[in-house]
């Protein structure tokens, strides 16, 4: 790294990016946690997105928290989507040290950009389990939000067939890139060349947690099914 380092300034070393990301989020809860204990508790404001959530999927709407196995998935899923977030922190401040060596010292790097999509890429991955539990993911509604509630959790059940293909096919891809790439020492072909298969390995860590998630949800919607199912009976 010190011959990179003669012709472009700092490079952030490998080991330090991977134990940055690994680190960071968890001194940013820790920290966050700490304030919200100093600051007077707001009243809870209504998010209009989680209104229309909750609108168009009766599983938000009825609040249905399922068994214990939900919980701990959900849970799981809560606190992966709060801990990727904050790595949007560091593409900002990757990208504003690029633009100040680049445009005042004449010395652009050579592992900003670099880092920034990788860590993009890495959230794309890792953030499916937390979309999945607030809804957040793209639903084609035209017949979808035609029907009553008890049909749009029967619709939920009969498509989460299609949704377990998928993610089974993403996790088993997913181990087989991740294999290869752990096994071969991969690296990028860019100039910075750090290693590549972490970010495979969290396209694994992704796809297992999506899994999960499908799997809480499909969970709670049959119990949600079950007993919508009891009270039209009543």
């Amino acid at each position: 790294m010190s011959g990179l380092e003669e012709g472009f300034g700092f490079v952030m070393p490998h080991w330090l990016y991977w134990g940055w990301l690994a680190v960071m989020p968890l001194i940013m809860i820790a920290w966050e946690n700490r304030q919200s204990k100093k600051t007077r508790p707001q009243p809870d404001h209504q998010d209009p997105a989680a209104e229309l959530l909750a609108e168009e999927d009766p599983l938000i709407r009825y609040g249905i928290k399922g068994n214990i196995v939900t919980r701990i998935i959900d849970c799981t899923s809560e606190k992966s989507g709060l801990f990727i977030a904050f790595w949007t922190i560091n593409t900002v401040i990757f990208y504003f040290f690029e633009v100040v060596m680049r445009y005042l010292f004449n010395m652009p790097t050579i592992w900003v950009h670099e880092a920034s999509f990788l860590l993009f890429g890495m959230q794309y991955l890792l953030a499916g389990a937390y979309a999945m539990l607030h809804g957040a993911h793209v639903r084609v509604d035209i017949v979808y939000n035609l029907l009553p509630d008890r049909g749009r959790v029967g619709m939920d059940i009969f498509t989460s067939v299609f949704f377990f293909i998928f993610a089974l096919a993403l996790a088993g891809t997913s181990l087989r890139f991740f294999t290869d790439s752990f096994d071969m020492g991969e690296t990028t072909v860019e100039t910075w060349g750090i290693q590549y298969w972490p970010v495979k390995g969290m396209m694994l860590l992704g796809a297992i947690l999506l899994l999960l998630a499908g799997l809480s949800k499909l969970i709670k919607d049959i119990m949600l099914f079950v007993e919508m199912g009891k009270e039209g009976a009543r």
